[in-house]
């Protein structure tokens, strides 16, 4: 066996068992959290006016281990409950970007000092680009058509517009309305602690009697199943690379002293659709190859962050120009954490 097959094998068993591990305990801990956190209670959150709603948007994304595309429902569910332009889009920058796992992955990878740098940036960015797309009024580019399906509560019209969770116990900022079917919006009553319509009261009884935490490890193993795929290729492409990349000429084109390499990272990690998970080992092998931090750490935030699928999903939601915003903001993420990167890394 030559060393270049050794060493690939090497390096392919021992990410697969660490990281493997590493998303396994992450994901029990997040699934954990998440049982604390009703989703009624998150929206009303959001959809406040005040600028620690962007703040929770942020924090909210950092719980939820979505890559670029599972973001997607959740985001419409927000738009849906009217909740606040800017924490929302927050939240769609943060979510596959700044979860647990992929922090745990860069730290288990990369280190402290190099990680801290990408959740400086992804974390800043993300705030700053959620209140500055609120400021500019980009709001007005989300499709009218957008939730209309939903249904409005605290109206016996049921084809009124949906109204958010207010967080006070109640729809629509009040008691649920009741319509002559003694439902609200035609539905049975709802029943559940918060009193909101669609809840259903089964699901609260499940939970008293199966236990808060009922189902976590099928739950954790089941995002492992499908997170498995994308990981193995990652750590298989990763560890070829590691074993039989020539190093010169990495470091040649893409080296540490190659500014132009970031931005090159950055666009084309926007078009491919690599979970963060999966490009992490893909990444570290190319940074033992010789490609320098920042151009890897480009290619991180732009590959997780955005992705032709996510964009064609986005685009039944957004208008043109809010999703050439997205775009924009993820290479600006890129962009920044690179050259934070390259500077004092």
């Amino acid at each position: 066996m030559s060393p270049q097959l050794q060493d690939t094998l090497g390096m392919f068993a021992f990410l697969a068992v660490e990281l493997s591990t590493l998303f396994i305990g992450i994901s029990l801990l997040v699934g954990m959290l998440q049982r604390h956190i009703p989703s009624s209670k998150v929206e009303a959150l959001l959809s406040a006016s005040r600028r620690r709603s962007y703040f929770l948007a942020a924090g909210l994304g950092a719980i939820t281990p979505f890559c670029s595309c599972s973001t997607i429902p959740m985001l419409k569910g927000l738009i849906r409950a009217r909740a606040g332009f800017g924490p929302m889009m927050v939240f769609l920058f943060a979510s596959p970007l700044l979860n647990p796992i992929v922090v745990g992955l860069l730290i288990a990878t990369f280190g402290l000092t190099l990680t801290a740098i990408y959740v400086v940036a992804a974390f800043g960015v993300s705030l700053g680009a959620g209140w500055l797309l609120q400021t500019l009024g980009f709001e007005r580019y989300i499709r009218s058509d957008t939730g209309k399906e939903s249904v409005g509560c605290g109206s016996s019209d049921c084809s009124a517009e949906p109204a958010a969770y207010t967080g006070d116990g109640s729809c629509c900022g009040s008691t649920p309305t009741t319509t002559s079917s003694g439902g609200c919006c035609g539905s049975a009553p709802a029943t559940t602690s918060n009193g909101c319509c669609g809840d259903s009261p089964s699901a609260a009884v499940a939970i008293g009697k199966e236990g808060k935490y009922s189902g976590l490890w099928r739950e954790a193993w089941s995002d492992f199943v499908d997170v498995l795929p994308y990981l193995l290729i990652g750590i298989f492409i990763g560890s070829v690379i590691y074993g039989f990349m020539p190093t010169g000429l990495l470091e040649e084109y893409a080296g540490p002293d190659n500014p132009f390499a970031i931005p090159i990272a950055a666009v084309i990690g926007v078009p491919l659709y690599i979970r963060a998970s999966a490009v992490i080992p893909l990444a570290a092998a190319l940074m033992t190859k010789g490609v320098g931090a920042g151009a890897v750490l480009a290619l991180i935030i732009g590959s997780a962050g955005a992705s032709l699928t996510e964009l064609i999903l986005l685009r039944s939601l957004f208008k043109f120009r809010l999703l050439v915003a997205f775009v924009t903001v993820v290479f600006a993420m890129a962009i920044i954490a690179g050259y934070a990167t390259f500077l004092f890394f």
